[in-house]
């Protein structure tokens, strides 16, 4: 799958969460989507928007994810949180790794579900950062939670 269209406006904006910010974001997803093999080729992934500190990408659920019981692996619910983690913590076009992360499964997903991760940055102080993916099926059900925290490392994305 490719990048979906972005649903954000990023013409530069007046006051607070200027789009020029967030323009620098969908510029970055861009291009770490183009070489992002295991979220988009593997796993069947797409972007649906991006902005400075945020990321919502989307996952069908297909037999190749199921488990023995039948239900999605909770390492694929992981990828696909920490895929959009990834997305949210490089929107500042400035590097960024999974210093540390957690998740909590809450409900199972099923093949044919569809899941949307939606990524919001807590807090950003100096290098580190602090992020939370919710992971909810095509009923707005939430399978899972996951929050990530960000170290920057020297280098830019683009």
């Amino acid at each position: 799958m490719s990048l979906v269209e972005p649903v954000i406006d990023p013409r530069p904006t007046t006051g607070a969460g200027a789009g020029g910010q967030d323009a620098v974001a969908i510029r970055v997803a861009a291009k770490l989507w183009s070489t992002d093999i295991a979220s988009k080729d593997t796993m069947g992934m797409e972007i649906v928007s991006c902005a400075a500190g945020r990321a919502v990408l989307r996952m069908p659920v297909r037999e190749l994810h199921l488990n023995g019981h039948r239900i999605c692996h909770g390492g694929f619910i992981f990828t696909l949180a920490d895929s959009t983690f990834a997305f949210a913590c490089n929107s500042y076009n400035k590097s960024a790794v999974a210093s540390g992360c957690s998740i909590e499964f809450l409900r199972p997903a099923h093949e044919g579900d569809v899941l949307t991760c939606e990524g919001v940055e807590q807090t950003l102080q100096g290098r580190h950062g602090i992020y939370d993916m919710r992971v909810s099926n095509q009923r707005g059900e939430v399978v899972a939670m996951f929050r990530g925290k960000s170290a920057q490392i020297p280098g830019a994305i683009v």
